[in-house]
């Protein structure tokens, strides 16, 4: 019974995938040292630690339940225990994720939604959260309903536009938190209201981006398609069809790969990582829990000059229903945001309108900062590194300088 009651937010094997090789110990690093007052002195507790993964991320009975006067370990023992060994190999899969090799899986995807929406809830960041959110005030009926509720985030993150991006030709390589699903949106600042206490922006504002880091040199990161579309509307409105729980489904073939990360970009993804942390960040090499230190700007809202996350735009294409066929009949069609055939928000004219010309203008944009080859690419149309064609680039010079005289 006392194996399942020392209780790891985030599990050992995680934690190792940031360790380097060989690395038994990594570095921890505790935002909020506590303060000790006793008869004979008043000190403050050391914030940085030299520990293993073992003595990391870790609480006694944070998942025990309590049922009249016995300790039960079950939702240890059973739910997260199966959680985190599957969740292990759905973290290979999307971190090894290749379109050459064509290793498309839609259990593994599932398995990899699935632990992420839990990894979100089960830290003590998102219990107070997720607690706060459902009113409850036992801890019994939170744990239960966090069960019930471990698919809250799969729709919303299904249907965002994905992205893996490589840090492997950076020195500074990825942290990891106390929270490891990190949320970002750049309207947000950290301890604005949105973000004070447990809370985080809610995933479905236009401008929230998900990331999450998958090892030292990768990271998933997850953007609500209505923000690429359209960067210039407010950050803070939900994105449309914002229901959690129902029905979406995934493109493999849009999953855009093959971003090579400066290492000013993944100090300014550590940043955020840190003050995003509840309280403890924890890191391979001592320097790497201070990027503050060497990033190019704290700015909230100025990392990659606004756009630090944001996928590759000119890889993104207006319109997107999707039909499916099912076996003995019938079918179904969902609109880009998940709609349903007769749903209202299923077609929009007018939304169709706003959003080919933002995506437009934002391509243009885009092509101006990064040059004519593109950032990323997917498996769309071939699944290689494209460029901008000449004509295209005097294209999109002509629409960026039409955009500014606009201003």
């Amino acid at each position: 019974m006392q194996e399942y009651r020392h209780n790891h937010y985030v599990p050992i094997s995680y934690q190792r995938r940031f360790m380097l090789p060989g690395q038994g110990k990594y570095y921890r690093l505790d935002l909020k040292p506590e303060t000790v007052v006793n008869d004979f002195a008043k000190y403050t507790r050391r914030a940085q630690h030299h520990w293993g993964p073992d003595s990391i991320f870790a609480e006694d009975d944070l998942y025990t339940t309590r049922w009249g006067t016995g300790d039960n370990t079950e939702i240890e023992r059973f739910f997260f225990g199966q959680l985190d060994d599957e969740g292990a190999q759905a973290i290979n899969f999307i971190r090894d994720f290749d379109h050459e090799k064509e290793n498309y899986s839609e259990p593994l995807f599932r398995q990899l939604m699935r632990y992420m929406s839990v990894q979100k809830l089960r830290t003590p960041k998102g219990l107070e959260a997720f607690a706060a959110n459902a009113q409850s005030k036992e801890k019994n009926a939170t744990l239960l309903l966090l069960q019930q509720m471990q698919e809250m985030y799969c729709a919303t993150w299904t249907e965002c536009v994905w992205q893996i991006a490589d840090a492997s030709e950076s020195p500074t390589k990825f942290i990891i938190s106390d929270h490891p699903v990190t949320v970002y949106n750049r309207a947000c600042p950290h301890l604005s209201s949105y973000c004070s206490g447990a809370k985080d922006p809610d995933m479905r504002l236009h401008a929230t981006h998900t990331y999450f880091p998958l090892s030292l040199d990768r990271v998933l990161i997850l953007t609500n398609l209505s923000w690429v579309r359209d960067p210039y509307q407010s950050e803070v409105r939900l994105r449309p069809n914002p229901g959690l729980f129902r029905d979406t489904i995934l493109n493999f073939l849009d999953l855009q790969v093959g971003r090579r990360l400066t290492e000013d970009e993944v100090l300014q993804i550590n940043l955020i990582t840190k003050r995003r942390a509840y309280r403890y960040i924890a890191a391979a090499e001592e320097e790497w829990l201070y990027p503050e230190r060497n990033v190019s700007t704290d700015h909230w809202k100025k990392f990659g000059d606004g756009y630090l996350l944001m996928p590759e735009p000119r890889l993104i294409h207006m319109g997107g229903e999707v039909v499916v066929g099912f076996r003995g009949g019938g079918g179904q069609s969902f609109s880009p945001y998940g709609h349903t055939r007769g749903q209202i928000g299923f077609k929009d004219a007018k939304r169709e309108k706003r959003e080919t010309k933002a995506l437009y203008r934002f391509q243009a944009e885009w092509a101006m900062k990064h040059g004519a080859k593109y950032t990323a690419y997917n498996n769309a149309l071939g699944g290689r590194l494209r460029e901008d064609s000449a004509e295209m680039t005097a294209e999109r010079n002509k629409m960026y300088e039409q955009t500014r005289k606009r201003k």
